[in-house]
């Protein structure tokens, strides 16, 4: 299983917190963490980065940025992870090193499909159940279920991890639907 945190240093408590949490998801050997910091200047992102790949690493945990390209390979992170509408991976690959690792996040099998045809790596699909981390709200998607995880998963080759309300208690209904493994904020940080 395919372990994926994902970042939001509001709901960790602060950027100090963060770091915390970030070094014991690497000592605890999760596959890759997504800095996902939206809202930091460039230069604060970067300096986060730099601090996050200056942590003790003993799993070869792959730290990836979300959206900033630019920040993950100035930084020397092990990717980059792409919102739906984003650059192509094909377009990323040009310029990055042969082992950048290039996510991408899909909300449609349409997305999935072109994610794979484009060259991603791997899939962040959701939300699978009702998001821990994110109130709900006008316009938020509705969850897509197990039914359609297990669709969608078994339509392309790539990796496809479950987002949006995963716990360690529905972990496994993700698996035996047919995802590689999970994505999300809150299962990572408990």
């Amino acid at each position: 299983m395919i372990r994926y945190y994902i970042t939001d240093r509001q709901h960790a408590g602060g950027i100090e917190p963060l770091l915390a949490h970030i070094a014991r998801n690497l000592q605890d050997g999760v596959d890759l963490i997504q800095i996902r910091e939206k809202d930091l200047a460039v230069r604060e992102l970067a300096t986060l980065v730099e601090r996050a790949l200056q942590l003790p690493n003993p799993h070869g945990t792959r730290i990836v940025v979300n959206t900033r390209t630019d920040v993950a390979m100035a930084c020397g992170a092990g990717g980059v992870h792409l919102p739906g509408g984003s650059i192509t991976p094909h377009r990323i690959r040009k310029i990055a090193p042969p082992d950048f690792v290039i996510g991408v996040s899909c909300h449609s099998e349409e997305d999935l499909l072109g994610a794979e045809e484009e060259g991603a790596d791997f899939a962040v699909i959701g939300p699978v159940f009702p998001s821990l981390s994110k109130p709900a709200r006008e316009g938020t998607p509705r969850p897509l279920g197990l039914d359609r995880l297990a669709n969608w998963a078994g339509a392309v080759r790539i990796p496809v991890l479950a987002l949006g309300g995963v716990t360690r208690r529905n972990a496994p209904l993700c698996m035996r639907a047919g995802a590689a493994g999970i994505a999300g904020i809150t299962v990572f940080q408990s």
